[in-house]
């Protein structure tokens, strides 16, 4: 079953014919030279988005979470007044942001800088696929 987008040879319009046949070949050249280094960036942003997202998002997430879970810990020490001494000292010590050079991040930046990841490798699959049926 044939779709829209066919890649079979008699779908695509033949070129003019040039007198001398050089004009086309240039064209067609710069064309594919062009749409390859698009569909390259394209590709490597999709490659590099899907590799880094879910470790920030997870690291984003398991930031946020680390609080909630050092207070269960803390309401489960019972009476021990040098474990919940300890386990104070350990939440008093979560950051609740971090300044990296001139980036400022937080849990939920992270959690956001994730998700924006994830749609921009989704963007790339979709216009690298584009590129690639337009070359």
């Amino acid at each position: 079953m044939d779709s829209s987008f066919s890649n079979r040879s008699q779908d695509r319009a033949l070129p003019p014919e040039t007198g001398s046949g050089k004009g086309w070949g240039v064209a067609r050249i710069v064309r594919v030279a062009v749409w390859s280094v698009f569909y390259f960036l394209f590709y490597l942003v999709q490659q590099v988005s899907e590799l880094v997202a879910p470790l920030v998002l997870i690291l984003g997430i398991g930031w946020s979470a680390l609080p909630h879970i050092v207070s269960i810990v803390s309401s489960a020490a019972g009476g021990d007044p040098q474990t919940r001494d300890m386990i104070a000292r350990v939440a008093h010590s979560i950051p609740d942001h971090v300044e990296f050079g001139s980036h400022l991040l937080t849990p939920s930046s992270l959690v956001f800088d994730g998700l924006l990841l994830m749609a921009a490798a989704a963007l790339c699959a979709t216009l690298s696929t584009i590129a690639a049926r337009t070359m």
